[in-house]
């Protein structure tokens, strides 16, 4: 990391550089999981960290953390809130952390707080889009990213597609935006070996699985829809062939209704949000990820490390991470015919999901392993750190 030596933490307490990251809600989704694992694995002698949460943060989370990462939180109501905003300075002007990381959208409007608290370097990164903007349309939505960029140093975006988004749709300087994969642990996620239990054809059990916060953006139904048009096309193997759906989320209570009326209900199993995620992908066949939107999604990266073949829709950054016929499947979104269709081709060929699993596997340790990750985001904090240190605190970026 250039330049890092020379510079000094501004808090005085240490010589490491402190590292705020600021996020809505620290709680079980993929945004937080990659903030754990990258305070995880760059604290210590580079960096210390604290995590700030605009509204709160689940307890179980938060001890994944090390205990020696503060995390805050400001409880802020629903709407604008300017006494969050105060709230914040003041927490910044405490802590004089040397950069602020911010997340999404929500917390992108903290940008300007960072910059007038004196915090020198300031980072802002896109994983994604929600359901209220699909496809990153919505005006409103743009215009104020565009006019909190010139507060942020560094915009990184977890895939190309959203990089591409920033520079072409919301019109920030290519030279501004940074394209940052996010990572996968390839020694917690590997899978069982060769030959276990778990693929298999006519009278073996099929698991199909997914991990997901239950919500309309994951768009479960439409894999619920597709299983329950597989178990019509083989009621022969009906008793073999499983659903598993992890995580939880506010639609769940509907989708278990749908399971119900399509019949289906004693095939699908709800595990609910697991701390063993990398043992329950190990008894999956398939990986399958229906979602409307998504950046990076952790959880395709998790089921590739863990050899799985993964079917996903062809949205946001899905593209950049399955590829066609090597690693699994890319089926448009909403479709749960097209979707059945594709399943019924993996059903009984186990030598498919072996080959394509494998492939997943190699392509997670090649291009998306968490250390390359975490080597970025420690070469962007330790470029912007020199530069940031000669000038004025509150200085916006003007390139």
């Amino acid at each position: 990391m250039s330049g890092e030596a020379a510079y000094r933490a501004r808090d005085g307490r240490d010589s490491r550089p402190l590292v705020a990251h600021v996020l809505y809600r620290l709680d079980v989704g993929g945004l937080e999981n990659i903030l754990v694992e990258l305070v995880r694995h760059t604290a210590g002698e580079r960096f210390r960290h604290a995590v700030i949460c605009l509204a709160d943060y689940d307890a179980s989370f938060r001890a994944r953390l090390p205990e020696d990462v503060p995390v805050y939180a400001l409880h802020k109501p629903p709407g604008w809130g300017m006494g969050t905003f105060v709230r914040l300075y003041r927490l910044l002007r405490e802590l004089r952390p040397d950069v602020v990381h911010t997340s999404n959208l929500a917390a992108l409007e903290c940008q300007p707080v960072a910059a007038l608290s004196g915090v020198p370097a300031r980072v802002h990164a896109e994983h994604g889009w929600n359901v209220t903007d699909l496809t990153g349309s919505n005006r409103k939505y743009r215009w104020l990213r565009r006019l909190l960029s010139p507060w942020v140093q560094r915009h990184v975006a977890v895939s190309q597609h959203l990089a591409d988004y920033l520079v072409d749709r919301v019109g920030i300087p290519q030279r501004r935006v940074r394209q940052i994969y996010n990572g996968v642990d390839t020694q917690r996620f590997q899978g069982r070996e060769p030959g276990g239990a778990g693929h298999g054809g006519v009278g073996r059990r099929f698991v199909i699985g997914t991990v997901g916060r239950i919500c309309a953006v994951k768009d479960q139904a439409t894999l619920i829809r597709a299983f329950a048009c597989l178990l019509e096309r083989h009621p022969e193997r009906a008793d073999a062939i499983h659903l598993v759906l992890v995580g939880s989320g506010p639609d769940e209570a509907e989708l278990r209704r749908l399971t119900e009326e399509l019949g289906v209900a004693s095939r699908v199993e709800w595990a609910g949000n697991c701390s063993n995620v990398a043992e329950r992908l190990e008894a999956f066949d398939l990986f399958v990820l229906p979602s409307l939107a998504e950046g990076i999604p952790v959880t395709v990266l998790e089921a590739m490390a863990c050899g799985l073949p993964v079917v996903a829709s062809r949205v946001g950054g899905l593209p950049e991470l399955v590829e066609e016929g090597e690693t699994g499947t890319l089926v448009p979104a909403q479709d749960p015919e097209g979707l059945c269709d594709v399943l019924d081709g993996y059903l009984l060929d186990e030598a498919r999901c072996r080959a394509e699993g494998a492939a997943g596997r190699r392509r997670a340790l090649q291009r998306f392993s968490l250390e390359a990750m975490v080597a970025a985001y420690e070469n962007l904090y330790g470029e912007l750190l020199p530069r940031s240190a000669a000038r004025s605190a509150t200085m916006v970026e003007k390139d």
